[in-house]
């Protein structure tokens, strides 16, 4: 056994069902401030971050591009996300008056559509080393 695997999605070539997705990373400076963290707590005050944002899509292959999406598709859907956040006060943001990693992801999960394929996940990266991923609950 080699370990390669049969091309993914509805490729013709397919002999086994797989599932595909593909993942794009954005990046965006905001400031926030955690209201609800106890008194002290150094999120209390206002400070920055450099986020980087990992949006995975699932979907099928399409079988004459060989692709779920163009990834200029996931670009142009990052857009209006990007100038909603980008240098300001998340906390201005309606809808992430409390910004944590965890709600900024769900708050973008509900935000982020490209057509014909199905978010599978969110990454949210505030620091190099802090991270928090959402992804749909299984029904």
């Amino acid at each position: 056994m080699t370990g390669r695997r049969p091309p993914s999605g509805d490729c013709p070539l397919k002999k086994t069902p797989l599932v595909t997705e593909i993942s794009k990373e954005f990046t965006f400076e905001a400031a926030h401030r955690l209201p609800n963290v106890p008194e002290g707590h150094k999120c209390s005050r206002v400070h920055g971050h450099s986020y980087r944002i990992e949006i995975t899509l699932r979907g099928p292959v399409h079988p004459q591009f060989g692709w779920i999406v163009d990834f200029a598709e996931l670009n142009a859907a990052w857009q209006p996300l990007h100038a909603q956040l980008d240098h300001r006060l998340l906390n201005d943001v309606p809808g992430l008056e409390n910004p944590t990693s965890e709600l900024l992801a769900a708050w973008l999960f509900d935000r982020v559509n490209v057509p014909g394929t199905t978010v599978a996940r969110i990454r949210v990266a505030e620091t190099c080393t802090s991270s928090c991923t959402v992804y749909a609950a299984e029904g």
